[in-house]
């Protein structure tokens, strides 16, 4: 029996051997994976991957082994014991390094990277300098860096460290005012509605559903089939907009280390929601004392350097300032942002949290306002606040117009993942 060629097999030319062509289009897919590989696993997988790297993978490769190839921790598998590479302690070296990751990698994994230098290698000191500052790609996490240090910041740096939290903060009011108010503004509408209301005013769903009691069966003429209609005798309609406050906000904010993410967003939400004039707002930030910011909330850059990232934690002090803050319980929304370890007295806080809403105001338990979910949370206190009727949740800055809507109409909250809460 004669032996075939494989299907898809040519002759080469010079040596007069048969070659799978299949087979060779196969092998830059197999040098890409052996790249890729030899980027993650660092210069000590060059033998085993049997790939050398040349052109702008060397440079890349710098890069990462300048941040992941020292002697101290290191990502899954790259880097040896023996390295002494790194970034040093040196300002300009770190601002080449910061100008190379720029070049090389794009915007979401600078940020990733700029926060593992910053955790791995103690770079925090040297953001201290307004030329480090100016070189760093600005996102939420260095935000909450930057405010972290400050009270150690010199003069010099303040002002360009107040321009890197502004281009941060100015982005996110794009991203989320114009929705915020679209969705607020809805649900304190349909939140006053009016049983005389004018016919464009008219809430055509609630009135019918109102009025399905009415319901009348006409007789056809001349053989025809019966009809029906439901006699709206009470119209029910959306307030009409206007400039008298409907609802009282307070925000309460730990500004513990861990909730920098929710401090830069809530900062943020709690300016758009005081420029609505149907709102009153609030902004309450604690640790173990509590600082009124309300007065800032024009500008969310000035309420941002009002806080104090770090300290300790004392729910219950936070709750009574609030408390004593409300005038218009079943017009108040009162929205506690905090993981919940509570420094204070545990039992007078879940008291407060009973007494408001017996009194009627609605009560929002936020874990996180960031898009990372969930941080480590004292669980049996968000237990404690399911049970009062105030379950403890995560929630991404997407998701928050729409909480607090439904906290607005007094409807269930839309809480993520509802089966996995505590």
């Amino acid at each position: 029996m004669t032996a075939h060629a494989p299907q898809h097999a040519t002759q080469d030319d010079e040596t007069g051997e048969t070659v799978d062509t299949e087979t060779t289009r196969a092998r830059p897919a197999d040098g890409e994976r052996m790249r890729r590989w030899r980027m993650v696993l660092g210069a000590d997988s060059a033998e085993s991957t049997g790939c050398t790297l040349t052109g702008q993978d060397v440079a890349m490769d710098g890069a990462l082994d300048a941040l992941y190839g020292g002697g101290g921790k290191k990502p899954g598998g790259r880097g040896g014991g023996g390295r002494s590479t790194g970034l040093g302690a040196s300002a300009p070296s770190v601002a080449r390094w910061l100008g190379d990751i720029r070049t090389y990698f794009p915007s979401s994994v600078v940020q990733v990277m700029q926060r593992d230098a910053i955790d791995r290698l103690g770079l925090s000191a040297l953001l201290l300098e307004p030329e480090m500052l100016e070189a760093v790609e600005a996102d939420v996490h260095l935000v909450g860096t930057l405010l972290s240090l400050n009270k150690a910041m010199p003069e010099t740096t303040k002002e360009t460290a107040r321009a890197v939290v502004r281009k941060v903060v100015d982005d996110l009011e794009k991203r989320l005012e114009s929705r915020t108010r679209a969705t607020l503004t809805g649900a304190l509408d349909r939140s006053a509605r009016i049983s005389r209301p004018r016919h464009r005013d008219i809430d055509w769903d609630r009135t019918i559903r109102a009025n399905l009691k009415n319901y009348l069966t006409i007789p056809g003429a001349d053989g025809e089939e019966a009809t029906g209609t439901v006699v709206p005798e009470r119209l029910i309609g959306y307030g009409r907009a206007s400039q008298s406050v409907k609802k009282d906000v307070i925000l309460c904010i730990d500004q513990s280390g861990s909730m920098a993410a929710s401090v830069v967003y809530a900062s943020v939400f709690g300016a758009v929601l005081a420029s609505m004039r149907t709102l009153a707002t609030r902004l309450v930030v604690f640790d173990t004392a509590v600082v009124d910011l309300t007065d800032q909330l024009d500008d969310p850059v000035d309420v941002l350097f009002g806080t104090q990232l770090g300290g300790g934690t004392d729910i219950n002090r936070a709750l009574a300032y609030c408390q004593s803050k409300i005038t218009r319980p079943a017009d108040t929304v009162v929205v506690l942002i905090s993981d919940l370890y509570e420094g204070g007295i545990r039992d007078e806080m879940l008291k407060r949290v009973a007494a408001m809403k017996a009194s009627g105001v609605q009560f929002v338990t936020l874990l996180a306002l960031s898009d990372e979910g969930a941080p480590a949370y004292d669980h049996e206190h968000a237990a404690a606040l399911g049970a009062l009727g105030a379950p403890a949740f995560a929630c991404t800055p997407d998701l928050f117009p729409d909480i607090m809507a439904a906290a607005i109409e007094k409807r269930p909250l839309p809480i993520p993942d509802k089966e996995a809460q505590p």
